[in-house]
């Protein structure tokens, strides 16, 4: 067995992956012969010059909303998980399972308490 403890060999190979990715960076940067040009960087819409503003503003019940379904999609991947091992988890599995669901319905609850679910633009 070597004397290298896990904790040490995952240190190095952290540093070293570090310090790779920093030489890589390097490297680029200065082999890639970088400069920055104004016409390079202008957006291209069909060869025409781009014409009127670009940015677009959305309402943030958008990103709300958006979050909410992150929220709610990993909600169900770990309640998938848990019925699939649900009779080797016996009563404790089921506690937490219930805890879970009732956390994140509260969650819910508040959402829709503060009018994140409201359309309005």
């Amino acid at each position: 067995m070597s004397d290298f403890t896990p904790g040490l060999i995952i240190g190095l190979f952290a540093l070293l992956t570090t310090l790779i990715v920093i030489a890589m960076l390097a490297l680029n940067r200065f082999l890639g012969n970088f400069h920055r040009r104004h016409d390079q960087e202008q957006p291209f819409e069909s060869g025409l010059l781009p014409s009127g503003n670009t940015q677009h503003h959305f309402a943030i019940s958008y990103y709300l909303i958006a979050a909410a379904f992150l929220i709610f999609e990993l909600e169900a991947a770990i309640l998938w998980a848990w019925a699939v091992s649900y009779w080797s988890l016996g009563a404790p599995g089921v506690i937490a399972a219930v805890t879970f669901m009732t956390i994140l319905l509260l969650g819910l609850v508040y959402m829709i308490r503060k009018g994140s679910f409201n359309f309005r633009t």
